[in-house]
């Protein structure tokens, strides 16, 4: 079978968050799911989101080996899941992921004169009270509190249990590193088992994992039994919701938002042959450490006469054949072996890999005075890393720490190989040879790393016309009019029963926008708020919620003109940005 896979250079990750903001603008900007962030850009050391995430022995995510060495789901069979369907307690609370807020901004634009200063308060989305922020889904971002609250990062108590001087918080020793994170559309998905009404698939065409929002029933088994916690409950629709690979995009052969718009250019995207027949004996295996190497092995060689033969006989078109050779994926992961799955240990077979990060021993050298990019003194550092191995090991190896220092060994290979290139020296063919690869090898290894151009990151093949059928329900278009947020509400919620991308909404908030020289009417937003449609100027109907706790009813003069927002004096300008 084919998968749509990734990889990211967490080198590359400045942690500038522009994946998340343009993911939440074209995903998840509705009602119901403002606490909800299907990629989010974390921290390390930090409790990540929602808080201690990886904590499996509280969550009870992914999968585990019975007595009789046969995998189950660690929150328990259908017998558990049956006892526990109307209430399941093993999962987050919304104080673990944090109650969305805004801000009350009338209080600023409508303050009458006085001495003090108006204050925009915090307003609950949730129940339209006031709130105090406590928690959000970046509140470790640049090690905020860390000094505090870095003992409860999961990966650091679990490195401290071993050795406790390993990790210390102290300024001017401590580490960082930023890890993005989006729904590794797993190929074993412990939520997809844990769905009692089946509504969780796996798509066979490309394996991307989705929910059928006419099939879910809310049960929320799915966000236990999910070990990252990449699946969402729409409070308001009463669905399951998660991160769809962008499959609109991708099956017109265009990459995922987050990737498209990443400014540090670190993902890769690309399709891998892996043996279906074999995922649950790959996921079987006692040793947890031993998950890296038979997830590596699930995934076929797409040069092989045999491989080659198989897949097409399994309906894989000849283009996609061809994506899978040139798959940046298979040769970061594969080939070159410099990307990691996270956690591997849950035995779910991750398919969002990660490069994990040299620089910080680079920094600790240059700062020191030595020169960062001699090969030996890269390999002497590694040990020292100010990132413990240790700590990468247990996010990527399941606590092998060969594999990291293997991995951090060939990229600091790289950078010494290159480096005598740039300046014209002789190419040290030493220098490849000792950590197992070639000159060559190497060499195309540091042109898909660090200047690969945007053909040979994302290796997309497009969906094919024939299978078209199969997509049509799917309402990927954005050519057609009523799209989501466009009707009346269903008896299960807004849109309840439609499969229509929310992207088609911003598409249609956008147009509207763009081709009309006034505010949406209350009609046309039916009690949303969408600020693609807002000019800035004045207050959107609905934007601020009233004293009683609800959404304020849009009145007849809501919708203002280009110049004037409803409730603004257009003689006052000062009060505007």
């Amino acid at each position: 079978m084919a998968q749509m896979a990734m990889v990211m250079n967490l080198d590359k990750c400045i942690g500038c968050h522009t994946c998340s903001v343009t993911c939440k603008q074209a995903w998840t900007n509705r009602a119901g799911v403002e606490y909800v962030w299907f990629n989010n850009v974390e921290t390390r050391p930090g409790q990540g989101y929602p808080r201690r995430y990886e904590d499996q022995e509280q969550w009870r995510g992914g999968w585990t080996l019975n007595k009789r060495g046969r995998l189950t789901l660690k929150a328990g069979g259908r017998v558990k899941k049956l006892l526990t369907i109307f209430a399941s307690p093993v999962q987050p609370k919304l104080e673990d992921y944090y109650e969305p807020w805004t801000y009350d901004y009338e209080k600023l634009i409508d303050a009458p004169l006085g001495d003090d200063f108006p204050v925009a308060r915090p307003k609950s989305l949730i129940t339209g009270e006031d709130t105090k922020i406590r928690w959000s889904a970046n509140w470790d971002d640049n090690l905020g509190g860390t000094a505090e609250l870095g003992h409860l990062d999961p990966m650091v108590a679990k490195v401290r249990a071993e050795s406790e001087d390993r990790i210390r918080f102290e300024l001017e020793r401590t580490f960082m590193m930023y890890l993005p994170r989006i729904c590794e559309h797993c190929l074993n998905p412990s939520c997809m088992a844990s769905c009692p009404s089946g509504a969780i698939y796996k798509r066979a065409e490309d394996g991307i994992v989705l929910v059928d929002q006419d099939r879910c029933r809310g049960w929320r088994q799915c966000v236990t039994g999910c070990p990252y916690k990449k699946i969402y409950f729409n409070h308001k629709t009463g669905k399951a919701e998660k991160c769809t690979f962008c499959y609109p995009r991708v099956e017109v052969g265009l990459p995922t938002v987050c990737s498209e718009t990443c400014v540090g250019r670190l993902r890769y995207i690309g399709l891998v042959l892996y043996d279906a027949d074999r995922v649950t004996e790959a996921a079987s295996v006692p040793d947890d450490q031993d998950l890296y190497e038979s997830q590596l092995d699930l995934m076929l060689d797409p040069t092989d006469p045999a491989v080659i033969a198989a897949a097409r006989e399994q309906g894989i078109p000849a283009d996609w054949l061809d994506a899978a050779r040139r798959s940046p994926v298979y040769a970061l992961a594969k080939t070159y072996r410099v990307a990691l799955p996270l956690h591997p240990e849950y035995r779910t077979m991750p398919m969002v890999w990660y490069v994990p990060p040299l620089s910080p021993v680079v920094d600790l050298l240059r700062e020191q005075g030595h020169d960062a990019e001699d090969h030996g003194n890269l390999f002497g550092a590694i040990d020292a890393l100010r990132i413990p191995v240790e700590y990468l090991a247990s996010l990527f190896t399941a606590g092998d720490t060969d594999v990291v220092t293997g991995v951090l060994r060939r990229l600091a290979a790289m950078r010494g190989y290159l480096r005598g290139i740039t300046l014209d020296e002789d190419a040290d063919e030493r220098i490849p040879a000792s950590v197992g690869m070639t000159g060559q090898l190497m060499y195309a290894m540091y042109r898909l790393l660090a200047i690969a151009k945007y053909e040979d990151r994302y290796v997309i093949p497009k969906a094919h016309e024939e299978r078209g059928h199969e997509l049509e329900e799917l309402g990927c278009s954005l050519d057609y009019d009523e799209g989501p947020g466009m009707y009346e509400q269903a008896p299960f919620g807004e849109a309840s029963g439609r499969p229509v991308p929310v992207a088609v909404e911003t598409f249609h908030a956008l147009k509207q926008r763009q081709t009309s020289d006034r505010l949406a009417t209350p009609s046309e937003m039916h009690g949303r708020v969408n600020l693609l449609n807002w000019d800035g100027k004045g207050t959107p109907p609905g934007l601020f919620p009233s004293s009683g706790g609800r959404a304020t009813p849009p009145g007849p003069g809501a919708t203002g003109g280009a110049d004037d927002g409803p409730g603004v004096d257009p003689g006052v300008t000062g009060t505007r940005s």
